[in-house]
């Protein structure tokens, strides 16, 4: 799908390409009349007493190629370089859309730091390859090929070459060692991934680092990544540095060889100096591109490791999208699971066994239950995160697998327990940079999350902007801007996934209330392992080793006995000490 993208992006801007590289053959035949111009010159100005007038007119030929080389160059650098920069942006739009549409199993089983690589580091490197490469490739060839036809018409094609008998050698050894650097590069771009996530991951967690005393530890774990980094850097640079010397050796064979059968055929008036000169003239100008060979094969290699690349992730298919029906009607707020039954794909253990539920529009309902007992799960199927089997999961009677991804999402509230706040306003976080809301919703949304008072202490209220992930402001805090987030939209099924873990139990009954009273005739659901904030539900299940064990209102289960109530009993007995202990 990566190169997929590159030939569409090539063909939609053909016309562009053409014109660019038109102006760069323009640009590489101009040059080559400057040689001969200047061989020319020389010849004129061996006569004793030459004409002036001939001069001045060789200096205004040599004037002009100056300028025609200029506007040419200018021309096919803004059409082929500027695509280059174009095909960069196009491609690192591609790929974050791409990202957005990739399940939670893909994020999953990769690393940050390699997800950044692919966006900044591979992305250059094509953007090289289809850019400055490309040109000097095309350029190369133009020049070499004019200049040794000049230079045959100079001399001779045998003595040319002749000339040129190193440059065969030159080639096969740049193809050799291009291969290595493809390895090695693509060692590079592995390491890169590495280090980034590291710092990254660092970075995030800085406070438990200092509060652990480990900035030694992970300083040391980070330099044995940064000499790894250095160590593959240097490798690759062992390789691609030997294509230089090898070159200017090789050229350095070619113009003994021209001095000394040249300079033989100038004293023997074979060929006069200037001819002499236009010859170096071409052999220079031909050495150039043969450097720059060197480099280009480098950066194609290195292009061309990073395509493969972005080749993998292009290749990942979403696992989650859109039904085939693509139901899109407005969602009432109806949920049922039918003997639902899922794994996770690189675990054998069942993640939910069995699953019969039923939640009538309008219920609030509590989910609790030991950690790893499926309740996350349950809610990630009716996200749609995970794919579920048909005729498992319904929504207002209709197969979840049926709607489209639009209308199930913006039909669904979710506030999850590790909540992500922007670098923005208070006010844009709640609105989720959407301006369909005015700031009386954004009001409303506050006061029924029982955030607003805390938001108008800030000195600039709602215009307060955030730190990086919130990190201003106290956890209670941050869980409850994403619930006003989440209750903004007003969705007909909102979802708290264990998102009142840092809210006191004042606030939290005062929030809970709150939402009741404002989503009458929709459905809530509340994930909790605090009873306190699921014991008013309609009604609620208990979990345990992916089933349901329990279910029923607060007051039947704690009638039970089961693990409901030694849940119940064992948080109010922790209450209770707890308050005793502040008494006293």
């Amino acid at each position: 799908m990566g190169k997929s993208i590159i030939v569409e992006f090539i063909k939609k801007h053909k016309v562009s390409y053409i014109i660019g590289i038109l102006f760069m053959l323009l640009s590489s035949y101009i040059q080559s009349f400057f040689p001969r111009v200047l061989g020319n010159t020389i010849d004129i100005l061996r006569i004793d007493n030459f004409d002036f007038n001939k001069v001045k007119i060789k200096i205004v030929y040599i004037l002009l190629i100056a300028l025609g080389t200029f506007i040419s160059t200018y021309v096919w650098r803004n059409q082929i370089i500027v695509n280059a920069r174009n095909l960069e942006c196009h491609l690192r739009e591609k790929l974050y859309n791409h990202f957005l549409k990739l399940s939670s199993e893909f994020y999953n089983k990769r690393k940050t730091g390699d997800l950044i690589a692919y966006a900044i580091n591979d992305i250059s490197a094509v953007r090289m390859t289809l850019g400055p490469a490309t040109a000097m490739l095309i350029n190369g060839i133009a020049i070499f090929s004019v200049s040794i036809y000049s230079m045959s018409k100079i001399i001779s094609l045998k003595f040319t070459l002749m000339i040129l008998i190193p440059i065969p050698f030159i080639i096969f050894f740049m193809l050799k060692i291009g291969k290595l650097v493809q390895k090695r590069f693509r060692t590079v771009q592995e390491n890169f991934a590495s280090i980034s996530g590291r710092v990254q991951e660092n970075i995030y967690g800085i406070r438990v680092i200092k509060s652990y005393v480990q900035e030694e530890s992970e300083a040391e774990k980070f330099e044995i990544l940064n000499d790894t980094m250095m160590n593959s850097n240097i490798n690759m640079v062992k390789i691609s540095s030997s294509l230089s010397p090898v070159i200017e050796i090789s050229f350095s064979i070619s113009f003994v060889i021209n001095l000394i059968i040249g300079g033989n055929m100038v004293l023997s008036g074979g060929i006069t100096l200037g001819d002499f000169i236009a010859f170096n003239g071409y052999l220079t100008m031909i050495m150039r591109p043969v450097i720059s060979i060197g480099r280009v094969i480098n950066i194609l290699q290195r292009g061309m490791a990073s395509i493969k690349r972005l080749e993998e992730v292009f290749n990942v298919t979403p696992k989650i999208f859109d039904g085939i029906k693509m139901i899109s009607s407005a969602i009432e707020g109806e949920i049922e699971f039918k003997n639902l039954s899922f794994s996770y794909s690189e675990s054998d253990k069942t993640a939910l066994q069995n699953i019969n539920l039923k939640i009538p529009k309008g219920y609030t309902i509590g989910i609790t239950g030991k950690t790893g007992s499926g309740k996350t799960t349950l809610i990630s199927l009716l996200l749609k995160l995970y794919i579920s089997s048909g005729e498992e999961i319904f929504i207002d009677s209709v197969d979840i697998n049926d709607y489209s991804l639009e209308t199930l999402r913006t039909s669904i509230g979710y506030v999850p327990q590790d909540n992500f706040l922007f670098s923005a306003s208070i006010k844009e976080n709640i609105k989720f940079f959407k301006d369909i809301y005015t700031d009386e919703n954004v009001k409303k949304a506050a006061e029924i999350s029982s955030i607003y008072e805390s938001i108008m202490g800030f000195p600039k209220g709602f215009d307060t902007v955030l730190e990086e992930r919130g990190v201003n402001l106290s956890g209670g805090e941050k869980q409850r801007i994403s619930i006003a987030r989440a209750i903004i939209r007003d969705p007909a099924i909102l979802i708290l996934d264990d998102s009142l873990s840092a809210v006191d139990t004042i606030t939290e009954s005062k929030l809970l209330k709150n939402i009741k009273k404002s989503r009458s005739g929709k459905t809530t659901i509340i994930v909790a392992h605090r009873i306190s904030t699921i014991k008013h539900a309609d009604f609620i299940i208990v979990m345990d080793e992916g089933r349901i064990c329990e279910s029923g209102t607060h007051y039947e289960l704690i009638k039970k006995g089961g693990l409901y109530y030694e849940t119940y009993n064992s948080q109010y007995e922790d209450q209770k000490k707890k308050s005793q202990w502040e008494a006293s």
